[in-house]
């Protein structure tokens, strides 16, 4: 079976184990990586969603283990993104207080430096119904680029004047305010960590250039790929799922008609 699951020109979804895949990636051919790997927070808990309380369990590919195992995966995942990135490439990761020290470790460990800890605020967060602690309204993406040798890192891309024009003139600051993805983004199939476009319009747009090819080992409903189409950015995108890629594949050419 061919790993390819739909190409179209720049984009390419490719359906398989992100694990083999990667492998198969010419070294140093990666301009940018923006992964949503699992949070594991499948465990039988309970949220809200549209004033709704709902279960936390995603599905098995998010279900919880222990620490040291999930930093084994997450050093996995890493060491091979950062065989496949250019040396003035950079890696981002989304993630939640339930794992994202983890993952800053893993980065440490597999020869990457923090360029910066974003904190992605939403204004329109899920209610908190233990109300025994603070509603939580954040996420985390760090920044990450290699660090070749011990006193050296990578000259990573970071379009500084043009996110200064975003935030009309002045230095954009490490906490964003995005809204929660819309209706909108969700009419072609859900995705239960869906990420909005704007996140990642603001993320390639700061850390790309035209012509670049951004990857994302985590597909899902295809995001990041969608931007990085509309952007005029090269993007492959994986995940194991179909039904996610076939989602991903209506949101691009939705995309594309409309351009």
């Amino acid at each position: 079976m061919s790993k390819r699951y739909y190409k179209d020109e720049d984009f390419e979804l490719w359906y398989g184990d992100s694990f083999k895949l990667l492998k198969e990636i010419e070294p140093k051919s990666i301009d940018m990586i923006f992964a949503d790997p699992p949070y594991f927070l499948s465990n039988g808990g309970v949220s809200c969603h549209s004033g709704k309380q709902v279960s936390v369990n995603k599905a098995d590919w998010d279900k919880g283990m222990d620490g040291e195992k999930k930093l084994k995966y997450y050093r996995k995942w890493i060491k091979l993104c950062r065989d496949i990135l250019k040396d003035n490439g950079s890696l981002w990761i989304s993630g939640t207080m339930h794992n994202i020290y983890l993952v800053g470790t893993a980065l440490e460990l597999e020869g990457f430096s923090v360029i910066n800890n974003i904190t992605w605020q939403k204004p329109n967060p899920s209610p908190n119904l233990a109300c025994r602690c603070f509603t939580h309204s954040t996420e985390t993406v760090l920044w990450a680029r290699k660090q070749l040798t011990k006193n050296k890192k990578g000259k990573h891309t970071f379009n500084y004047e043009l996110m200064k024009i975003e935030n009309s003139g002045k230095q954009m600051k490490d906490v964003w305010q995005i809204p929660l993805v819309t209706k909108e983004e969700k009419k072609n199939g859900k995705h239960p960590t869906q990420k909005p476009l704007k996140l990642l319009e603001r993320i390639i747009k700061a850390s790309t250039n035209e012509g670049d090819v951004i990857l994302d080992p985590f597909n899902g409903s295809g995001t990041t790929g969608i931007e990085a189409a509309r952007l005029n950015r090269k993007y492959i995108g994986i995940d194991n799922v179909k039904e996610y890629l076939e989602i991903s594949k209506k949101r691009y050419l939705d995309m594309k008609e409309k351009l």
